[in-house]
């Protein structure tokens, strides 16, 4: 198979798979949907068929995207990033809600941290947020002159900034990988130092699978065997069956899909396990927010999955540990 901006040969082939999945599962919920004659059934494939096809237009922008290179992959990231911050601040009460933090976040500090990514900058996007924009908002609501819930208002903002783009940015930056990688080779042996290409659409491929997949088999394990729920109110579909069979499946999975990444086996299921069991973890602090605001949903972005932050939850709190986790233990 040729090469397709960062999908190489064994990116191609998981693309591949990903469809003929697509296929079947969408002839299996139409064929079920019109065969059932109970309400209560239809009600539940009506939504399962709504997330197929979410599923299908997730996979082919983020495909599309990878296809087209690490720009695009880029600002597509940065656009879901605005998108997660919008729906976070419609979170916040009116009064703590601040339109020139918010200005801020969205018009200066957001692009600006996906520039450095861009430019592979990593000394400076790696610290960026967590350092320079962390001190830089709260002074900016000093100089508003409100004192009223000003340690609140500045926590919102900042945590806001810290989950939505911060984090969420860490996926578009598994890109730049398989250049430390090459890096840490042309180091110890001489040789000459590419730019990832190919390698790092595998890369990301596999966390996203790997973590997405999670997602998916927990819920199916849990409405199959689920009876003994994990943290009622706060995620009450959530059970230890689901978690265990789901957790365990998706560490399976990942061992399986260890050679679209530079991991052995083991260590590719390694990695997709402790990716998993902080996506179970994000999902749960995500749906801790959504009880305290009385919210279902971040928003209805995605049809029969919410908004940005109801679908990329488990990927914000697996993407960062990931990635640091890979450059620094496989970088050469």
């Amino acid at each position: 198979m040729p090469t397709v901006g960062l999908l190489g040969p064994e990116s191609l082939r998981l693309v591949l798979g990903l469809l003929a999945f697509l296929v079947v599962a969408t002839v299996v919920a139409e064929v079920m949907y019109r065969r059932t004659r109970s309400d209560g059934l239809r009600a539940t494939l009506l939504n399962v068929r709504q997330r197929i096809f979410a599923w299908w237009i997730m996979t082919g922008v983020l495909v599309g995207s990878l296809a087209l290179g690490e720009t695009v992959v880029v600002l597509l990231f940065l656009a879901l990033s605005l998108v997660a911050m919008r729906e976070f601040a419609d979170l916040m009460p009116r009064g703590e809600r601040d339109t020139r933090v918010m200005v801020w976040i969205m018009a200066v500090l957001s692009p600006l941290h996906f520039w450095f990514l861009w430019q592979h900058w990593y000394g400076m996007y790696a610290i960026f947020i967590p350092v320079y924009a962390f001190l830089f908002l709260p002074v900016l609501l000093a100089l508003s002159g409100r004192t009223d819930s000003f340690l609140h208002r500045a926590a919102l903002s900042q945590w806001g900034l810290m989950v939505c783009v911060y984090a969420l940015s860490y996926l578009p930056a598994v890109l730049q990988l398989p250049v430390v990688f090459r890096e840490g080779k042309a180091a110890a042996d001489g040789s000459p130092v590419g730019s990832g290409g190919a390698e790092a659409g595998a890369l990301l491929l596999f966390l996203v699978v790997v973590v997405q997949g999670s997602d998916v088999l927990q819920y199916l394990w849990g409405k199959t065997l689920g009876r003994h729920r994990i943290a009622p109110t706060v995620s009450p579909n959530k059970t230890w069956e689901g978690f265990v069979g789901g957790i365990l499946s998706a560490t399976t999975l990942g061992a399986a899909l260890w050679w679209l990444t530079p991991f052995t086996p083991w260590q590719a299921a390694g990695l997709a396990l402790l990716s998993c069991v902080l996506g179970f973890a994000g999902g749960l602090v995500m749906s801790s927010l959504k009880r305290d605001r009385g919210i279902k949903d971040f928003g209805t972005l995605i049809p029969g999955h919410g908004g940005i932050l109801d679908r990329m939850d488990s990927l914000i709190f697996a993407a960062p540990v990931f990635f640091h986790l890979t450059r620094f233990f496989f970088a050469g």
